[in-house]
């Protein structure tokens, strides 16, 4: 069975991790607001820290950007000292992003956390940009594809075909990734992983959630090499990370997609 790619909007999302206070970061979204400018088939995110999501929210262009959360609480409500729930941000993003490396890494999130902090961002009209991907000793062990496999079909376990429809999956190796490495992940080999995710939508959902699900990669991407990636057959954008906090690289990473969807060159 032919899968065909989507025919949605490229998708270039910007992670900008653990950086930048509240007018570091209103400055460089200003700097953004400048440079990219607004290209209907082209839809950009920004992934600031929590802290700064409110007055970004003022102060974001929204004919030109969307805002992201980094990360939520699964529980709406409670005796939470410290967390914000997706309950919360509702009216301030439209996307989050849910099990990054560093999260499960760093914090042990487990599959079934994952797939609850998905299921509560549905809940809550947040579209959850799913992050998954193998580690280095995964890879060679020839473990690569069982590990996709358990944290997609775990994670979209609570959902409904409608609702998968909706999220979007950011494939990314964590060895590619540059806090773990960053080796360069060659564009057939992550064609070859992207289309076994979306096989694997396919094997759930039906051929028709498989076609409309939106299929990111993530791995040290910058505007050097996004081209080579958003060129992959299926590809529907990147999600960018060290780069996303440099307007230079980041618009220039904007400009690339643009071009690629319009112009067919690098």
């Amino acid at each position: 069975m032919t899968i065909t790619s989507n025919p949605h909007r490229t998708l270039v999302v910007g992670n900008w991790k653990l950086h930048l206070n509240t007018s570091q970061a209103s400055l460089l979204l200003h700097r953004l607001q400048e440079r990219i400018k607004i290209y209907r088939d082209i839809e950009v995110v920004i992934a600031p820290s929590m802290l700064v999501l409110q007055p970004l929210s003022v102060q974001i262009d929204r004919r030109k950007f969307r805002l992201a959360a980094q990360n939520a609480f699964h529980k709406d409500t409670g005796a939470y000292t410290g967390e914000v729930s997706f309950a919360m941000l509702q009216d301030i993003v439209h996307y989050a992003i849910i099990g990054h490396s560093e999260r499960r890494i760093y914090f042990n999130e487990s599959l079934e956390m994952i797939r609850e902090k998905v299921a509560s961002a549905v809940r809550n009209g947040i579209t959850p940009i799913l992050c998954v991907g193998e580690t280095k000793q995964e890879n060679r062990a020839g473990e690569t594809k069982q590990v996709l496999h358990d944290q997609i079909t775990t994670a979209l376990a609570d959902l409904t075909s409608t609702e998968v429809k909706k999220i979007v999956i950011a494939y990314e190796p964590v060895w590619a990734i540059s806090t773990f490495g960053g080796e360069l992940a060659k564009p057939d080999d992550v064609q070859k992983r992207m289309d076994f995710i979306r096989k694997q939508i396919l094997d759930l959902y039906g051929k028709r959630v498989a076609d409309t699900v939106r299929i990111l990669y993530g791995g040290s991407v910058d505007q050097d090499i996004a081209g080579g990636y958003l060129s992959i057959e299926g590809c529907d954008g990147v999600l960018v990370g060290g780069a996303s906090t440099n307007y230079q690289k980041f618009s220039g990473i904007v400009d690339t997609a643009y071009r690629l969807r319009y112009g067919g060159g690098n």
